[in-house]
C-alpha cells in the first residue's frame, strides 16, 4: 500500500457528481447495470440452469435468468455509485454515467438497491430461497465486500473478488434444482481461477491507470516481475480445473476438446507473459490510446503478449461454458426422445 495513494473517508465518500447538464437518458441508466458484464452472467447463469439437466417450466426457467440478469445490474449499478471517484480517474472507466455527470450519484444507488431487492424477492418467491440466497449473496459480496473494501484496499481484490462474478452457475442450478452440487462449484471454481490471469494480464498495460486512481492492483503494489510469475502459477491451476467437468460427467467428449485445446493455448500465452517484461515500461501516455493499444515501448518489452492473453481469456472462457451449455442442451433433449 505504500505505493499508492491512500484513499480518505472524504474521498471516499465523495460519490455523486455536483452538476448534470442535462436528463439522463435511458440509455444512461441501462449502462450503470453494466451490460456487457451482465451478458456473461446471464451466459453463465444459464448454463448453470440447463447443466443441472433438471426439470423445469420454460417460464420459471426464463424467471431465473432474468432475476439473475438484474441482480447483476443491480450490482453494477452499486459498484459505479461507489467508485464514481476512482471511475473519473481512468480511461477505461471516466466516461461512465456518474463520472461522466449523466446520472447523479444517488440515483446510481438507489437504482441499484431496488433492483437488488426485487430480483432477491422475486427470485425466492417464483423459483425458491436458497438460489435467491445465493444471489443475495453475490449482490452483497460484489457491491460491499469487493467495491467498498477490497478493491481499494489489497492487491488480492481481484482473487478475492472474483467470487463475486463466479457464483452465477450456482445460482442457476440452484434455481434448477434447489440445491448446487459439486458439479455446480465445478463450473465457479473455473470463473473463479480464471480471473486472476484474466485482469492481471489487462493490468499488465494499463498500470499506470490504476497508479492514478489509487487502485492497488498486483503491478502496482509488487511490480510487473510478481505479477507475470502470479498469472502462470494460477493458469497452472486453472487448465486441470476447467478439466475437471470431464471426471465428473458435467462435461463431455466436445467439453474435453475445447478445455485441452484452449487450456494449451492459454498455457503458451501464460508462458510468454510470464518470459516477457510486459509491464516493466508501462507508458504515462496510456490515457490517450485505446484498450488494445500498445506503444513501441511497450511492445518490445512484451506488453502486447499479455494483451494477447487477456484478450484469448475472453474466448477461452466463453468456448468453456459454450460447450457446456451445447452439451447440456443435447443431454435434456436426448432425455426428451427417449421419454
Amino acid at each position: 500500500m505504500s505505493k499508492i495513494a491512500a484513499m480518505t473517508p472524504e474521498t471516499a465518500s465523495s460519490k455523486t457528481v455536483a452538476d448534470t447538464s442535462q436528463a439522463a437518458r435511458w440509455q444512461d441508466y441501462f449502462q450503470l447495470m453494466k451490460p456487457r458484464v451482465m451478458s456473461l452472467v446471464v451466459f453463465t447463469g444459464l448454463t448453470g440452469l440447463l447443466a443441472a439437466r433438471a426439470p423445469i417450466h420454460p417460464i420459471l426457467g426464463a424467471v431465473a435468468v432474468l432475476c439473475i440478469a438484474i441482480g447483476a445490474g443491480a450490482s453494477g449499478a452499486l459498484n459505479m455509485w461507489y467508485d464514481a471517484d476512482i471511475d473519473r480517474q481512468m480511461r477505461r472507466t471516466r466516461g461512465r454515467p456518474v463520472p461522466a455527470g449523466k446520472v447523479k450519484g444517488e440515483e446510481a444507488a438507489s437504482l441499484g438497491v431496488v433492483l437488488s431487492l426485487l430480483s432477491v424477492m422475486f427470485l425466492g418467491f417464483a423459483i425458491n430461497w436458497f438460489a435467491a440466497g445465493l444471489l443475495a449473496f453475490t449482490i452483497v459480496f460484489y457491491a460491499v465486500v469487493y467495491t467498498m473494501w477490497l478493491k481499494r484496499w489489497t492487491a488480492q481484490n481481484i482473487v478475492i473478488g472474483g467470487l463475486a462474478g463466479a457464483l452465477p452457475p450456482a445460482i442457476g442450478w440452484a434455481a434448477a434444482t434447489g440445491h448446487a452440487p459439486l458439479n455446480a462449484w465445478l463450473m465457479v471454481a473455473i470463473i473463479f481461477f480464471w480471473t486472476p490471469p484474466h485482469f492481471w494480464a489487462l493490468s499488465l498495460y494499463v498500470t499506470t491507470d490504476y497508479a492514478k486512481a489509487g487502485v492497488p492492483m498486483l503491478p502496482v503494489v509488487k511490480g510487473a516481475r510478481e505479477t507475470r510469475k502470479q498469472i502462470l502459477i494460477y493458469s497452472l491451476i486453472l487448465i486441470p480445473v476447467c478439466l475437471s467437468p470431464v471426471l465428473t460427467g458435467l462435461g463431455g467428449p466436445f467439453y474435453l476438446a475445447v478445455a485441452a485445446l484452449g487450456g494449451a493455448v492459454f498455457l503458451i500465452l501464460a508462458g510468454r507473459v510470464f518470459a516477457s517484461k510486459a509491464g516493466d515500461a508501462a507508458d504515462p501516455r496510456v490515457a490517450d490510446r485505446a484498450l488494445y493499444d500498445v506503444t513501441e515501448d511497450e511492445r518490445a518489452a512484451g506488453a502486447k503478449a499479455a494483451r494477447n492473453l487477456f484478450a484469448f481469456s475472453i474466448l477461452y472462457l466463453f468456448a468453456l461454458f459454450a460447450a457446456l451449455l451445447g452439451e447440456a442442451v443435447a443431454g435434456v433433449r436426448a432425455l426428451e426422445l427417449l421419454k
